[in-house]
């Protein structure tokens, strides 16, 4: 045949095709579809004063250009005045929570203050003596006799002005608005999550526009961003520009929350392109750390997580339910204990909790040399009311409070998950090559390459090479470590990774499970997640967990040499000593020996602790390793949650 031959015989075939393409057409037959590739991140200079980094926390968000020395930080709370006249008025609890008037709440209370009293009588002061116990009615005596003293006939502090009817006040506004008006008051985000409830306001797409209506009158007022310029580019010697954003997420996240903050951000707001990361890594670009075990102390949750070289270990992550909300409401407890001058002191009243939230900082402490009753005074200025200046003896109580940290029953907190786990993604329908889907396909591969195994082993002769083949589980499955729980191959090892790790696996069910079937070990991890999760772990002790269910022992040295501690919630004096002695005290006799320098950090770089997680985004944002974590908003719109799977730093 010659070569004109075969070109007409192949544009033949060809046409022959296409006519059969056609007819398919119109007969209606489907043909497959081929999914869509994400493409490879595009590299692309990035002006770092059009990033902004925002770093949502329970009481306060910061948010700020990446250029920015500090952030603006602002209350997380928002005031929406009444669709309708007569509408019942609600207002999201500040210091008040579930679990703390069942009947058991008080027993509880009390038995923790007992061995809050017993750790501070077996600790012994710089001296050498031990500390000589102030009973609560010894300053009680006094502190009833006080009256106030009038400084001045108004306090000057005034409520918010509602008289032109804004439809939402943010922050500072949002507190100082006059209980009488017509304006519901919502905390977007409780211990790190959604506040999603039953009442006004508690509906995610609530939240989310709480959330968006706040972090917009920041960028409008305080930074000065006009929303319209956030999706405009701006051209600066012919580079364009576009406005950015980073996100920090909790080490224990929601992925539903984040998918739809990340949504509003680019969607809703108008972001080009978004980087998601977690707090605690953060936290250690913020304090140049390379390696940490990063201890997040907050207003409402703590966080206790293993970072090592910028990677944050799953297995490690613990979130405590409870921070500095609940030092200052035991505070308050002790205070009335003590007969609190201030009578008419009330959890309910916002105003009244911000001020008991100054007192707590002020006058607590965690430094055992300080003993003894002392005097001290302070004042309330609140709108319509004279300014008074009280006159008040306290003894330990500015010790037992913060100490709750350490004996978390003292909070009086009953029938509450007070331990959270990163637990197993239920799934979304936009993501199906989600764990789910590889954790079954891994499964069916090793069911399928086991059964060929078993073939292979009986069409051979028994000998000494099949009895260890048998012994060891055939092939690849016997060199996986024994912490990994088992039973389900290399799917085993994912499972661990995706839940608790192996060491974490391990420490809470045991090894030697390899014959399990998969169902019934997921069942029983849930439930012995579930018993651990009730407990209520002090945060030495929670600490000492997580670094315990780090892998190897060289990582474990590396966080006992570095403990950080980030967020407001330890701010006390002597925090540092006081928790390096009980992490000594309590660390494992073997690892005594091997770490040379236990070391704690409560102000790295001389470092206001709270900022630290916000400033490592900002670091996060020069970086030229982030340039493959981008995702841009055209991105987002074709592939959805796809994105965060494939650029987030962490294991989505």
């Amino acid at each position: 045949m010659t070569q004109a031959e075969k070109e007409l015989e192949c544009g033949g075939k060809e046409k022959e095709k296409e006519r059969d393409k056609e007819k398919e057409q119109q007969r209606g037959v489907k043909r497959p579809i081929t999914p869509a590739v994400i493409p490879e991140a595009t590299h692309e200079q990035i002006q770092t004063n059009f990033v902004i980094v925002i770093n949502p926390g329970s009481r306060s968000v910061r948010i700020g250009r990446a250029t920015d020395t500090l952030p603006v930080t602002v209350p997380h709370v928002i005031a929406r005045r009444h669709k309708q006249s007569g509408q019942p008025r609600h207002e999201d609890p500040w210091l008040i929570r579930d679990g703390l008037n069942k009947p058991e709440s008080n027993e509880q209370r009390q038995n923790g203050l007992k061995m809050v009293d017993q750790a501070i009588w077996s600790k012994k002061m710089s001296n050498g003596v031990r500390r000589t116990p102030v009973s609560a009615e010894q300053a009680r005596a006094y502190n009833c006799q006080i009256r106030p003293a009038v400084l001045d006939s108004s306090s000057r502090v005034k409520w918010t002005n509602t008289g032109h009817h804004p439809p939402y006040l943010v922050g500072e506004e949002a507190l100082y608005v006059n209980p009488s008006d017509c304006y519901n008051i919502h905390w977007p985000i409780v211990r790190g999550q959604f506040n999603i409830h039953s009442g006004p306001g508690g509906s995610m797409t609530a939240v989310l526009a709480d959330l968006e209506a706040i972090w917009s009158h920041v960028l409008q007022k305080h930074l000065e961003i006009p929303l319209k310029d956030l999706k405009h580019y701006f051209c600066l010697t012919i580079i364009f520009f576009y406005y950015r954003c980073i996100l920090l997420v909790p080490n224990i996240y929601n992925r539903q929350h984040v998918k739809e903050v990340v949504n509003m951000l680019l969607l809703n707001m108008g972001f080009s392109a978004i980087i998601v990361h977690q707090e605690s890594v953060c936290a250690t670009f913020g304090s140049g750390l390379s390696s940490a075990c990063v201890v997040d102390v907050g207003d409402q949750k703590t966080s206790v997580c293993c970072v090592e070289d910028g990677v944050s270990h799953r297995n490690s992550r613990l979130c405590l339910a409870y921070g500095g909300s609940d030092v200052t409401r035991t505070f308050f407890w002790l205070l009335q204990r003590a007969g609190f001058p201030y009578r008419d002191c009330q959890l309910s009243k916002r105003l009244d909790c911000q001020l008991l939230q100054h007192l707590k900082e002020i006058f607590c402490h965690l430094n055992q040399d300080i003993s003894g009753l002392q005097d001290h005074e302070f004042q309330t200025r609140f709108p319509e009311a004279p300014a008074l200046l009280y006159q008040i003896r306290l003894g330990d109580e500015k010790l037992q409070a913060p100490m709750g940290l350490f004996y978390p029953t003292t909070f009086g907190i009953v029938g509450q998950k007070m331990t959270l786990l990163q637990h197993r993604y239920q799934g979304d329908p936009e993501d199906p090559h989600d764990e789910h889907y590889l954790l079954s396909t891994q499964s069916k591969q090793d069911q399928s390459s086991k059964s060929a195994a078993d073939r292979r082993a009986g069409a051979r002769p028994v000998g000494l090479e099949g009895e260890m083949s048998s012994q060891c589980g055939f092939g690849e499955t016997s060199e996986l470590p024994r912490s990994c729980g088992g039973g389900v191959g290399s799917g085993g090892v994912m499972q661990a990774e995706m839940e608790l790790g192996p060491t974490q696996g391990e420490s809470l069910m045991g090894a030697g499970e390899a014959e399990e079937p998969l169902s019934g070990h997921l069942s029983r991890k849930t439930a012995i997640m579930s018993q651990f999760e009730s407990k209520a772990l002090g945060l030495d002790k929670a600490i000492l967990h997580s670094i315990d269910c780090c892998a190897s022992d060289e990582t474990k040295r590396k966080m006992y040499s570095s403990i950080l501690i980030v967020g407001g919630g330890l701010m006390f004096q002597g925090a540092q000593e006081f928790l390096l002695h009980r992490i000594i005290n309590k660390m494992p006799p073997s690892f005594r020996r091997l770490v040379d320098n236990v070391e704690v950090i409560t102000r790295p770089k001389d470092m206001d602790p709270r900022l630290i997680m916000w400033k490592g985004g900002a670091v996060l944002a020069c970086l030229d390793t982030t340039q493959e974590m981008w995702i841009h908003q055209t991105e987002w719109q074709r592939f959805g949650v796809r994105m965060l799977r494939e650029r987030a730093a962490f294991v989505w």
